[in-house]
């Protein structure tokens, strides 16, 4: 995707559930905008950082939204308890996609037209009702997701676009949410800023993304295997967001009233094959352009132990933690609330105290 844009619209099959279109967002290329980006890590032409490869993320996720079981992977995005996974138990039935639309109901407002970027089948849009969003446009890399996207009831515009490149005009949408997409942006900072130009002002953006903590038990497990097999160790486990610098992000891409918040959910598998194949058939596979190709046979057995033996629990399983981290944040406009100037209080703190007493009551 690129800067410029020529628009062609492929009046494509949605699914007959729901009434929608279909467009494909194509263009010439500008510096370091490219799909796949440079080959490897480092800075792009851009300038900007070129840590994942995307092209490699859209196949990922196209493969794994053709498996022919691929809806047991969603219990992340989807509810637990309605589609639990095979031998698998969940400490908590959370549902990201629903929680975000729960932050939508929060808002007493309709919205007349709302973005999921990232949305793939759409596990925000289903539980939306008409009343609150009349009209939603779903963007994601990968075709295959947006092909089997969930029924909603509200009408959808399904657009094939890269999400480090929103092809939108400014002050488009009076929504914009997200879930479980942003972790994989080479560039978050410019990614948020494109977000809040795209919003409408007084336009609120709800997302959720994975966080810093996510799979640290994988992580850890790996990386003593390969220590002890191989004399060091690759990053297998994707960078994320750290929870203390993401209201930095958002302050710096100009939204307000920010608000962030932290879910940690525990999945409780039967051993590290299992997370590593689930993981696959989510789409989260490792896309950084450094991950290393090949996990030898011995690193991953010693790497069953070491996780077995620092993490397991007593039934025998292994736990993994995904820690979601939820934001709100809003696009300025005149109409919303400001802070009073400083030194404008016309009462003092200490007289806090003085509220519940009783006039005429003696101090001690």
């Amino acid at each position: 995707m690129s800067g410029r844009l020529c628009r062609r619209l492929l009046r494509l099959g949605c699914p007959a559930s729901s009434a929608g279109s279909w467009s494909r967002l194509s263009g010439t290329g500008r510096p370091g905008a490219g799909r796949s980006g440079t080959g490897r890590s480092g800075l792009s032409g851009g300038g900007r950082m070129n840590v994942f490869s995307r092209e490699m993320k859209q196949r990922q996720k196209d493969w794994a939204a053709q498996l022919q079981d691929s809806q047991q992977y969603d219990y992340l995005r989807e509810e637990l308890h309605l589609h639990p996974p095979p031998a698998l138990l969940c400490t908590r039935s959370d549902q990201v996609g629903s929680r975000v639309a729960d932050r939508v109901y929060d808002i007493a407002r309709t919205f007349p037209l709302a973005l999921d970027i990232g949305g793939g089948r759409s596990h925000i849009a289903e539980h939306l009702s008409k009343e609150v969003v009349e009209r939603f446009c779903l963007t994601d890399v990968s075709q295959q997701s947006l092909r089997r996207r969930r029924p909603s009831e509200i009408p959808t515009h399904c657009v094939l676009a890269d999400e480090e490149f929103l092809p939108f005009k400014e002050n488009t949408f009076d929504l914009v949410v997200s879930s479980l997409a942003l972790h994989w942006i080479n560039d978050l900072p410019g990614a948020l800023r494109q977000i809040h130009q795209v919003l409408k002002p007084d336009g609120v953006f709800i997302g959720a993304m994975v966080g810093g903590e996510t799979l640290y038990e994988l992580r850890c497990s790996l990386q003593l295997a390969e220590m002890e097999r191989e004399g060091g160790f690759s990053p297998h486990i994707s960078p994320y967001t750290a929870v203390t610098d993401l209201g930095n992000l958002l302050g710096q891409a100009g939204f307000n009233m920010l608000t962030v918040d932290i879910d940690d959910i525990q999945v409780h598998y039967p051993g590290i094959m299992e997370v590593m194949t689930d993981l696959q058939g989510m789409g989260e596979s490792n896309c950084a352009w450094n991950r290393k190709s090949l996990l030898h046979r011995d690193t991953i057995l010693a790497a069953a132990a070491i996780y077995k033996e620092m993490y397991g629990s007593e039934d025998g399983s292994i736990p993994a933690t995904f820690e979601i981290l939820y934001m709100i944040g809003w696009k300025p406009h005149e109409s919303q609330a400001k802070p009073a100037k400083r030194g404008s209080a016309t009462v003092s703190f200490g007289d806090l105290s003085k509220i519940s007493r009783p006039s005429g009551t003696d101090q001690p």
